[in-house]
């Protein structure tokens, strides 16, 4: 169904731009959630006509506040995509506490700010649609990213945990869990590093954002309605289970 109202956070650039921009091409009323490239948001506002809303999805305030704006310019938000997400690598033995703070907070209580934003106005309307977009790395560990495993890892029980909660009021939860994707996070990381990661991909590749776009696209349809609480995993069979 179009013209419903969606929210992606982190939703100007990469996967999450993919997302904005497909959903807004097949009729959903689109907000893009952004943390604070502003000139980068602006372009994306002008290049897509997608509306753009700076807050700190990891702030319960900013996200409470942010919210009130979207349901005032596009309206109650049916359609959920907790896409924000950072990375602050390094092994436990040398990782500070902002590290592991800034991670949790931004890639998993983010998930609890904009959930707890919009759920009661899901329930009321008897229909919703959120899908938390995850990692592999959450579900098979990373050396060097216990903080990023473990908040990812947090966002795959939430999932479940939630879609309980959800069912009874035709809101459906679910996560993506994206393997390594051409975007700019990965293309930063060193080249020989990133060889070795491709030589563990069975397909020979690295994802490209429509991978993971098109998963999250159909979470969001109607067509979707009997899958909850599941985690789809796309990967290229880096890791099976």
């Amino acid at each position: 169904m179009t013209g419903r109202v969606a929210l992606v956070t982190g939703g100007t650039r990469g996967i999450g731009g993919g997302i904005s921009r497909e959903l807004h091409e097949a009729g959903y009323r689109v907000a893009a959630n952004y943390a604070g490239n502003d000139e980068r948001a602006r372009q994306f506002e002008e290049e897509t006509g997608i509306p753009v809303f700076r807050f700190d999805a990891g702030k319960f305030e900013d996200v409470q506040r942010g919210i009130a704006d979207v349901v005032e310019r596009v309206g109650p938000v049916e359609v959920l995509v907790n896409n924000a997400g950072i990375t602050r690598d390094s092994t436990l033995h040398k990782m500070s506490f902002e590290q592991w703070d800034d991670v949790i907070r931004t890639n998993l209580t983010s998930c609890f700010n904009l959930c707890r934003a919009v759920i009661e106005s899901m329930r009321e309307r008897k229909f919703g649609r959120i899908v938390n977009v995850g990692s592999v790395n959450g579900q098979a560990g990373q050396y060097g990213q216990v903080n990023y495993a473990a908040s990812k890892s947090g966002m795959h029980g939430f999932t479940k945990a939630l879609a309980q909660e959800g069912a009874a009021y035709g809101i459906t939860v679910n996560a993506v869990a994206p393997g390594y994707v051409n975007t700019e996070m990965v293309r930063a990381v060193p080249e020989k590093v990133l060889e070795k990661i491709i030589r563990r991909i069975p397909v020979g590749r690295l994802g490209e954002p429509h991978d993971i776009v098109r998963a999250v696209f159909y979470l969001v349809s109607d067509e979707a309605d009997f899958i909850t609480g599941s985690t789809v995993s796309v990967n290229g069979g880096q890791h099976m289970y």
